[in-house]
């Protein structure tokens, strides 16, 4: 649970929320600050037909859950089994992209280390190795560095894909890396979209260890020509699964045309706390919006907003691959919580001081706006 200012920004306007964490090593995360249960099962006659239930993850089937409950008839934004497998079946996802007329014949699905290697040794070049399902962090996967494809071939000859284990290599494609996303209302996007570019190595210069993502750029402005050769396409392939929630398309772009990557099909963080500045609508109207209660509109502000991850150890790892201290107490040196920019991540109350929580050490993002792309991160530096 990584989304405590959305909950927090929804109790300020006035409306009852509850959490439910099924992650064992994040029940500290939003103590103290969101009303917690132990299970969201048991808060269904509480939510009842006219509230709004909210998943924020993926993993443990929860997109065929969000299906059932729309079928019996509650509202839930967040993502459908089809959006799940999007996301984490990424041979299956690239099958339809080509189908819709993206470029093909880049990626390659294997789930024997052997006929992996048996493939780059006859094709030699450079090579992104991916994994597919819910279970695999970003430093599983890796991106070759060497023309002649040795690296790649050392990491799969070490073990990285284990037996049985699905996993694609891709063609490594130069270009930029540019994602587009907007919200689904289970028929059409809301527009505008967005376009973000995501800094995902550990240190800055595009080195260290891939993360999740240690920094963001977005912005509302001018995307919609992008937004029309690329996501929109999509429309068509979500229509009819009930996929009510955020959608993002990973993409590379050059001189050649513009190749997918991968798909996040729900809310992320820190997309949720970079694209929040920029969004006019509130998100309990933008919750409406998408479940087809009100226009299906976005309001969004000019110019750029900036997001910039503050970690704490075991980041870029996790508690469940090494021990980590957590209940560290959070101080600032000054105003305490500035809303605007101060968007907490894996963080609650111990002993009533704001403490660090959860499994990965996202403890919160800090944001920056501005007309221009240097005002933003200067704003967010500030």
């Amino acid at each position: 649970m990584r989304s405590a200012p959305l909950y927090l920004r929804l109790q300020d306007a006035g409306h009852e929320v509850r959490v439910a964490i099924s992650e064992a090593l994040a029940q500290g995360t939003g103590a103290g600050l969101v009303t917690q249960g132990a299970d969201w099962r048991q808060s269904l006659e509480w939510v009842g037909r006219d509230g709004i239930i909210l998943f924020e993850a993926v993993s443990e089937g929860f997109g065929a859950v969000q299906d059932d409950l729309r079928r019996q008839g509650y509202r839930v934004v967040g993502g459908s089994a089809f959006g799940d497998r999007l996301e984490n079946d990424r041979a299956f996802a690239q099958a339809l992209l080509a189908g819709i007329g993206f470029p093909a014949g880049h990626v390659h699905e294997f789930d024997r280390a052997d006929d992996a290697l048996a493939h780059i040794a006859a094709r030699p070049r450079r090579y992104v190795l991916k994994f597919s399902g819910p279970d695999f962090a970003s430093h599983d996967n890796y991106v070759g560095r060497l023309a002649d494809r040795r690296d790649v071939a050392a990491m799969l000859r070490a073990g990285a894909a284990r037996p049985g284990t699905r996993f694609i290599l891709m063609d490594h494609i130069g270009g930029i890396e540019i994602g587009v996303g907007a919200y689904f209302d289970g028929t059409h996007f809301i527009e505008p979209a967005c376009l973000d570019w995501e800094h995902k190595r550990f240190f800055a210069g595009d080195m260290g260890e891939l993360t999740g993502e240690m920094g963001t750029v977005s912005t509302f402005q001018g995307t919609s020509h992008f937004f029309e050769r690329t996501l929109k396409l999509v429309e068509p392939l979500l229509c009819g699964h009930g996929h009510v929630g955020y959608v993002n398309l990973n993409t590379i772009v050059n001189e050649e045309g513009i190749w997918p990557i991968e798909f996040t099909c729900r809310f992320g963080y820190l997309g949720y706390a970079v694209l929040d500045p920029l969004q006019t609508t509130g998100w309990d109207t933008l919750f409406l919006r998408m479940l087809g209660a009100m226009s299906s509109s976005l309001e969004t502000a000019t110019g750029w907003s900036v997001g910039i991850v503050v970690t704490t150890p075991p980041f870029p790892w996790s508690r469940h691959d090494l021990a980590a201290p957590v209940a560290l107490p959070i101080l600032f040196d000054g105003p305490a919580i500035d809303g605007r920019h101060i968007y907490l991540g894996e963080a609650g109350l111990s002993d009533e001081v704001l403490s660090t929580s959860g499994v990965y050490g996202w403890t919160m993002v800090v944001t920056g706006v501005g007309p221009t792309l240097r005002d933003a991160q200067s704003d967010a530096y500030r």
